[in-house]
């Protein structure tokens, strides 16, 4: 089962221009908790996302797209990194998120919070030409649904 550790974006996040700007300890308990994710097997995946205002969004309406350039003004609803990780149980992904280091820049004691969400898994979905089609579409190592 695969789970997104979602790290929430804050003020200080989206004011980040560079990462050297990040707190030293915050980085060494971020790569010892990935580096004990990857011993353990169930590491896939993770990444620090730039700040807003270097993306963009892009909004539907029926066919049409619109490009919106960020920032954009909900931080709280904005993401600044994820990891993802492969285990056996719901139990277990719990287990590895209690012991996420505190992931704001400005180092321990500051606000945070981070999202955990299962991602769905070509078995979720009944059996079809589509959900084969995305099954052999799908990156090296992972799985598309």
């Amino acid at each position: 089962m695969r789970y997104m550790i979602i790290v929430k974006a804050s003020t200080e996040t989206e004011a980040e221009t560079t990462p050297v700007n990040a707190d030293s300890e915050m980085l060494a308990e971020m790569a010892g908790y990935h580096g004990q994710l990857r011993k353990a097997g169930v590491l896939l995946d993770y990444a620090g996302l730039k700040p807003s205002s270097q993306g963009w969004r892009i909004r539907y309406d029926g066919d049409a797209r619109t490009v919106i350039d960020g920032p954009f003004a909900e931080t709280k609803e904005l993401v600044a990194g994820y990891t993802l990780i492969d285990v056996k149980s719901r139990a277990e992904a719990m287990e590895w998120t209690r012991r996420y280091p505190n992931p704001q820049p400005a180092g321990r004691g500051k606000p945070a919070e981070i999202e955990v969400r299962p991602l769905y898994e070509p078995d979720d979905f009944g059996p079809s030409p589509e959900v084969g089609r995305l099954k052999r579409t799908a990156p090296s190592g992972g799985n598309a649904a």
